[in-house]
């Protein structure tokens, strides 16, 4: 354990945004099985829909620092490339 008071402030700040930054991944990974289940099932129109709230979600985690921007596009176009498959 650190004796240093800023080192254990840096310490406590560390948890924090780590526990924050698990919970926005865990939010995008949800959305992205919403995705996936639809597709898998076959239904365009919740595809769709799953669709526009996962973007949304991984665009809040880029915002957030959570994902490097090239990371976040990835991860949107292959799901609507995935969605429009569908068609």
């Amino acid at each position: 354990m650190a004796n240093i008071k800023s080192a254990k402030k840096r310490i406590l700040v560390t948890e924090k945004r780590a526990a924050r930054n698990k919970s926005i991944r865990s939010k995008v990974k949800t959305s992205i099985k919403k995705v996936d289940a639809a597709i898998v099932a076959g239904d365009k129109e919740a595809a769709a829909t799953a669709l526009r709230n996962a973007t949304v979600e991984i665009e809040k985690a880029c915002t957030k620092g959570v994902y490097h921007k090239n990371n976040a596009a990835r991860k949107v176009s292959r799901l609507a490339q995935a969605v429009n498959k569908l068609a």
